[in-house]
């Protein structure tokens, strides 16, 4: 029987965890172990997930959280090296573009286990960004590499990849919106929390460092969700980053409703009810689509560039606050063109298949 180490840390990963390990556990005969660095580490972050989610509990939590970059990733690097010589797995499962993908596919590479990547072929060709350098860095360490888009194969294929090591199969988050988007209906209660009404707010996410990082950036963000506020109710999931930085710098948020962050259920309840969503988030803007809400991203640019091409997305760097303002209520009832860039909802079946073909 061959042995599959998953190797999750953050939120995102949880989410696109989860059809694969069923998909895993119902179609073959692999054993997967999942191993939580601790990234992510409060309960609404973290644990609340694997329970909606259905997923195992990780055999390993390694309790890695905190830090510059280099301290996160290296304490990682040794911690999952470790666990690889006493686990000995047959191939190392990463997600994404967090410091844990790359700790893990480093780690993995190192002792020459075969690495393979779900969510491969990702670029915003911005190398300042960290997460761009984990991607780079992670396709080229894989030996498996799902790509969710033709665009990611491109990207894949110009960096001089081989072709037969990757293979396009859909987007695994879409996976996860058909499954749990009908419970979702059924067990959030969210809206009635909140006393918002359905297609009457907006929902907006920060936490990308490049923002939170520069309290000039974050200032107009803040300034500009304020401002939104005073047209239509704004709530605002606050991750913890970006939370101890608002308090810190006293930002004023006015009418805007702050919140803890929330489990997966409540999250889909309150993206495919608003009407428009403003995010930093790559995974956001992606659920923004599957949900057909309009989306406005907080960033310079986005690797999700063929959402902005069909008019699903629009882009609003962080200039002024006046202009993040106008772009998010010139967004309200904006939707793009009839696409259908990742795939058909069975990824995570075609991912599970060929990695028990690859492992036989």
């Amino acid at each position: 029987m061959a042995s599959i180490v998953t190797v999750i840390g953050a939120r995102p990963q949880f989410i696109k965890a989860a059809p694969v390990s069923l998909a895993i556990a119902a179609l073959t005969d692999s054993c997967e172990q999942i191993v939580h660095t601790g990234q992510h580490f409060d309960a609404n972050m973290s644990d609340i997930f694997f329970e909606e989610l259905g997923i195992a509990r990780p055999a390993h939590h390694l309790g890695i959280s905190g830090g510059g970059h280099g301290a996160m990733t290296g304490a990682m690097l040794a911690a999952l090296e470790q666990v690889y010589l006493d686990t000995k797995p047959d191939a190392v499962l990463v997600y994404g573009d967090t410091n844990s993908t790359l700790a893990a596919a480093l780690a993995a590479s190192k002792l020459h286990i075969p690495v393979v990547h779900v969510e491969a072929g990702l670029r915003s060709f911005n190398r300042r960004m960290p997460e761009e350098q984990n991607r780079v860095v992670v396709d080229h360490l894989s030996e498996l590499l799902f790509a969710p888009s033709q665009i990611a194969i491109n990207n894949l294929q110009r960096e001089g990849i081989e072709r037969a090591k990757m293979m396009q199969v859909g987007d695994v988050m879409y996976d996860a919106t058909l499954h749990f988007g009908k419970r979702a209906i059924g067990a959030s209660t969210i809206l009635n929390k909140l006393k918002m009404v359905a297609k009457e707010y907006v929902l907006a996410t920060i936490h990308r460092a490049e923002n939170t990082d520069d309290p000039v950036r974050l200032s107009r963000i803040m300034d500009a969700l304020r401002q939104v506020a005073e047209t239509f109710p704004v709530i605002l999931p606050m991750h913890p980053r970006t939370k101890a930085v608002v308090q810190q710098r006293g930002c004023d948020l006015g009418r805007v409703t702050t919140i803890d962050p929330v489990g997966y259920l409540d999250m889909i309840m309150l993206e495919s009810k608003a009407l428009v969503i403003a995010t930093d988030s790559g995974g956001v803007q992606k659920e923004a689509y599957f949900h057909k809400v309009p989306c406005v991203t907080l960033r310079d640019e986005t690797e999700w560039v063929e959402l902005v091409e069909t008019g699903w997305n629009i882009l609003a760097p962080p200039i002024d606050a006046e202009s993040i303002t106008a772009t998010i209520l010139n967004r309200v009832g904006v939707l793009g063109e009839e696409i259908a860039p990742y795939g058909d909802g069975r990824a995570a079946e075609r991912i599970a298949r060929s990695i028990d073909r690859f492992l036989a």
